[in-house]
């Protein structure tokens, strides 16, 4: 007669297996990261929590997975989640407007691709109607704001900027992003909280994107307790933007 193995065998081996599979998606395909600024507004809200395809981009460096996974470079439009190049410890999360050996320019607001100007209406947001021109007395974040380049980028980097132009601290604050920073491509908000909201600003703070990392979780509690919504202010669940695409 065969003997069955104790279930407590039983249970760490599905323990274990679980564990394997929840690491190899956490590595190879999908993680799970937070919004705690509000620099992609109205695209991505301050405490939306989303889904990063970590996979799409792994052409970028030749990997086994290339040849099972569907794989693309980075293209126009995308929005990344990279390690910040001034502090890889922290994640951000942008948009790339362009990409290697682009020649990218701001014209009161307009943004220009190798030239050419890009229709951003579905996308960006402005909080206020001021343009600061090109103006040396003014600080580097107001007389890049809205003026910029022309620039041409060097190979292999992106130029990334914030949706929320007015309120973002992004490649024309502190230049291109490495193509080996990028982590993956914003995919499915899989759950948004209002509690917190951020204060408005002339330039994004430092807290751009909570990971599942301490460091990362510490700037994102330090954002909730420094951002709580206003007296009367909606809080709780966001309901109808669970399950919404990154776009």
């Amino acid at each position: 007669m065969r003997h069955r193995r104790p279930i407590l065998i039983e249970l760490l081996e599905l323990l274990v297996t679980a564990l394997v599979l929840a690491l190899f998606v956490r590595t190879f395909l999908f993680q799970a990261f937070s919004i705690p600024s509000g620099s992609m507004e109205q695209g991505l809200l301050v405490g939306d929590k989303i889904l990063v395809n970590k996979f799409i981009y792994s052409q970028q460096g030749p990997t086994w997975l290339s040849g099972l996974l569907p794989t693309r470079p980075v293209q126009r439009g995308d929005v990344v989640v990279f390690r910040y190049p001034l502090d890889p410890d922290r994640n951000f999360v942008k948009r790339c407007v362009a990409q290697p050996n682009d020649t990218v320019e701001l014209a009161q607001r307009r943004l220009l691709i190798n030239g050419t100007e890009v229709d951003e209406s579905g996308y960006t947001h402005y909080t206020d109607d001021r343009i600061y021109p090109r103006n040396v007395a003014l600080p580097d974040a107001l007389r890049t704001r809205d003026n910029y380049g022309p620039y041409t980028l060097p190979p292999e980097s992106y130029f990334c900027l914030g949706d929320n132009r007015n309120n973002s601290n992004d490649s024309r604050h502190w230049g291109t992003v490495p193509a080996a920073n990028v982590k993956g491509r914003g995919w499915l908000i899989y759950w948004s909280n209002a509690r917190h909201q951020d204060p408005p600003s002339p330039i994004a703070s430092n807290q751009e994107l909570g990971g599942s990392t301490k460091t990362a979780e510490k700037a994102a509690e330090e954002a909730t307790e420094t951002n709580r919504a206003p007296p009367g202010k909606t809080s709780g669940s966001r309901w109808d933007r669970i399950l919404k695409l990154v776009r």
